[in-house]
């Protein structure tokens, strides 16, 4: 039976950073400081922010795996076709298998294919279902709007889809929550 044996002590990047203060605040005591903080404790994301960048995450992994660079503000603008492959990739391709039809006529549509939608198929489990449930909350006040009725009143209206996004979201910040936490190192609290 095989063992393995680690050669490099672990390293934490956090622990690494907390020696790393404790060694300077201790120089700067030594030359005459008065006080030393601890280092910042590590940004604490929304749910929202959490979600966001773990289909980020996905889709980047998804677009690096077929050979293409993910998109990012403020990177020089890529030649047509490789802007048109990139597309494709992420959004998918040909015609949309999702759509729905909103009472203000408006009718959305998505693909089940490319970088995105696997990316939400991992983290809500149905991208159907979450194609139908956020597109309907995404559009409640329009349709208020649209109904002359008022928010409160749409939202009850569609109480199942509020509930059912909720459950998809919680679903999604389960599954994104360790993603992000590896990404950033963060140990659990």
């Amino acid at each position: 039976m095989a063992t393995a044996e680690r050669t490099e002590p672990a390293t934490n990047p956090r622990r690494r950073t907390f020696s790393t203060a404790l060694l300077v605040c201790g120089l700067l005591l030594a030359a005459g400081a008065t006080a030393c903080s601890a280092p910042p404790a590590p940004p604490r994301l929304s749910p929202d922010d959490v979600i966001k960048a773990a289909t980020q995450r996905l889709t980047d992994a998804c677009l690096t795996g077929q050979g293409l660079t993910p998109p990012r503000p403020g990177q020089g603008a890529p030649p047509d076709a490789e802007r048109a492959r990139v597309a494709e990739a992420l959004f998918g391709a040909g015609r949309t298998e999702l759509s729905l039809r909103l009472p203000t006529g408006y009718v959305v549509r998505a693909h089940t294919d490319g970088c995105l939608a696997a990316a939400q198929r991992r983290l809500y489990g149905d991208q159907s279902r979450w194609f139908r449930a956020s597109t309907i909350v995404n559009n409640l006040r329009p349709e208020a709007d649209h109904t002359d009725r008022t928010l409160a009143e749409v939202r009850a209206a569609h109480r199942t889809e509020l509930a059912e996004w909720a459950r998809l979201r919680a679903r999604a910040l389960t599954e994104a929550t360790p993603l992000i936490r590896a990404a950033m190192a963060i140990p659990h609290p």
